[in-house]
């Protein structure tokens, strides 16, 4: 897939893929948003700027991989998928049907584009790695691209994960933490507080990046500075607002997991317009 550089139509894109995701949870009368729309710019910014991808030969064998560990905010990657030509646009406001390929979680048995069914919260890193680890045993270029929410690392089955790629020095892997400060039962640092988060990873022989979430730019040098980083994975700290983009979602611990009512979603386009 051709890379898209300019500035203004990515963040043209990422407005797009917003209203899209508003509009398939409104229609499906559950879903999550708030995870969705804080990882917006990460998925544009991968799926048009980062990734090589071929929406045509999904099964590539030289691709880069991406894994939406954080399965619930699937929305925003079927939003991402449908843009770029994988799956049906018009099929998108059948999420979470009976019957749908968009699934309430990535299933790869209905979207065979997918690299692997997820949201089984703490699994995937540890699929990530396998990918990589497989591309490095057969010398493809192919870099793997991992995407977690920050509730999520709260899982012992990351940090087992995490020691084995740093001890390996896995230099293609990238591991992205939308980090967002809100999980499903409130703020992050009431629940499980994740600090000294970087400091934490570094210990475990990863290079950490710190990054604003939202700023485009500063995603692709940091994703520039993943690819040239020699015998580590990568960590970026993606610092991210949940509800991104609809103010009365933003920070909103109330839209982890709920979708908007019918007027909300009216007003909720109406800002993304």
């Amino acid at each position: 897939m051709n890379h898209v550089h300019d500035e203004r139509e990515l963040a043209g894109i990422a407005k797009r893929l917003r209203r899209d995701v508003i509009e398939m949870i409104t229609a499906a009368k559950s879903g999550h948003p708030g995870g969705s729309l804080s990882a917006t710019e990460i998925m544009v910014t991968l799926y048009w700027s980062v990734m090589r991808h071929d929406p045509k030969n999904p099964q590539w064998k030289d691709r880069d991989r991406i894994i939406l560990s954080k399965g619930h905010a699937c929305p925003i990657l079927y939003a991402a998928m449908a843009e770029t030509g994988y799956t049906p646009k018009d099929q998108l406001n059948t999420l979470r049907q009976m019957g749908s390929i968009y699934q309430g979680h990535p299933d790869v048995r209905f979207i065979p584009a997918l690299e692997a069914s997820t949201g089984s919260l703490g699994q995937g890193l540890s699929l990530g790695i396998g990918m990589a680890l497989a591309a490095q045993l057969n010398q493809s270029p192919s870099r793997t691209y991992v995407i977690l929410g920050d509730g999520e690392v709260q899982e012992g089955q990351i940090w087992e994960a995490a020691m084995f790629a740093g001890n390996r020095g896995m230099d293609n892997l990238v591991c992205i933490i939308d980090y967002n400060r809100i999980q499903l039962d409130g703020f992050t640092k009431d629940i499980q507080d994740l600090e000294p988060l970087g400091a934490k990873w570094q210990a475990f022989n990863w290079h950490v990046i710190s990054v604003d979430g939202h700023s485009i730019p500063a995603l692709q040098q940091a994703f520039a500075e993943a690819a040239s980083t020699r015998n580590k994975p990568t960590l970026l700290i993606a610092n991210t607002v949940k509800g991104k983009g609809v103010s009365f979602m933003e920070n909103n611990p109330k839209y982890h997991g709920s979708a908007p009512s019918a007027e909300e979603a009216v007003a909720a386009l109406k800002e993304l317009a």
